[in-house]
């Protein structure tokens, strides 16, 4: 093994919120087409695939591994909370939502941050709270690069507000269909995603990336829509039918109410593993 620096891509959403990826689909993309370490799954005011899909990456002995997030919509703007096992509750105040990340042993970076638009965290709101004497209320680092169209031009602001202020900087793909993952990154000493952590706390990470292409972003809003549509069909099917069902989630169990991932997990790894025994016995499967 080469000495190399881990690779971290913290900022993706699945189809259990705005993505257009189910989490099988992610994790075989980010293990086969780049070279990630970790990864963490920030679905919109939920953690459900995020656990669902660290369970999978875990029982498929993944090279990669999952940190459980969220994005967390603030009234100071997006949130990333990582590390975390129970959802933020969103719409409240940027403050208070970091320091229950905090409460969780989480850590909290707002995303897109500068950019003048009620989803990103502005100067002057990250300022109070880095000169707060609440520990609890500082972020812990700032994604200092996104590659959307949004990101481009304030990218230099927000570096130089990182250095300017002592901050570790992250560079996420904030990817919204599994292609997207790893367009952004970060570096860091180490592989695991404790190290990952702790280097974070250190300072020690760096931020990488490409932007999409202009109009690129397009073809993803074009999916988007498409899911949208289905998720709307599927919703009223169920309520017409009341068979228990519901719009996809992205994961094994996500399409009944309530999901039931670990019910549909175990019963996929049992029947996996009864078509192993029988094809080791020669007899037919399916």
């Amino acid at each position: 093994m080469t000495d190399r620096l881990g690779r971290a891509d913290l900022h993706i959403h699945t189809l259990a919120s705005d993505g257009t990826s189910g989490i099988i689909e992610i994790l075989d993309h980010a293990e086969n087409a780049t070279d990630l370490d970790v990864i963490a799954i920030t679905d919109h005011e939920r953690v459900d695939a995020a656990l669902a899909a660290r369970t999978i990456a875990r029982e498929r002995g993944s090279r990669i591994e999952v940190v459980v997030g969220e994005e967390v919509s603030t009234l100071g703007g997006h949130l990333l909370a990582l590390f975390i096992e129970e959802r933020i509750r969103p719409l409240r105040s940027l403050r208070t939502s970091i320091a229950e990340v905090h409460e969780q042993g989480g850590l909290a970076i707002p995303a897109h941050p500068l950019v003048p638009y009620p989803l990103c965290a502005p100067g002057w709101v990250l300022r109070r709270l880095l000169e707060d004497s609440d520990k609890r209320v500082r972020p812990d680092a700032i994604e200092a690069f996104n590659p959307t169209t949004l990101g481009r031009p304030w990218h230099g602001r927000v570096v130089r507000f990182a250095a300017e202020h002592g901050l570790a900087t992250v560079g996420n793909s904030d990817a919204h269909e599994a292609a997207a993952i790893g367009i952004g990154w970060s570096t860091f000493p180490g592989r695991t995603a404790e190290e990952l952590r702790t280097a974070i706390l250190e300072g020690q990470t760096h931020h990488h990336g490409s932007f999409h292409a202009t109009g690129g972003q397009l073809v993803t809003f074009g999916r988007q829509l498409r899911k949208y549509s289905r998720d709307a069909r599927a919703n009223v099917r169920a309520r017409v039918l009341r068979d228990g069902s519901g719009r996809d989630l992205g994961y094994p169990g996500g399409s009944h109410r309530p999901p039931r991932f670990e019910e549909a997990w175990a019963s996929l790894q049992a029947t996996r593993q009864l078509d192993g025994d029988a094809l080791e016995k020669g007899e037919p499967v399916g």
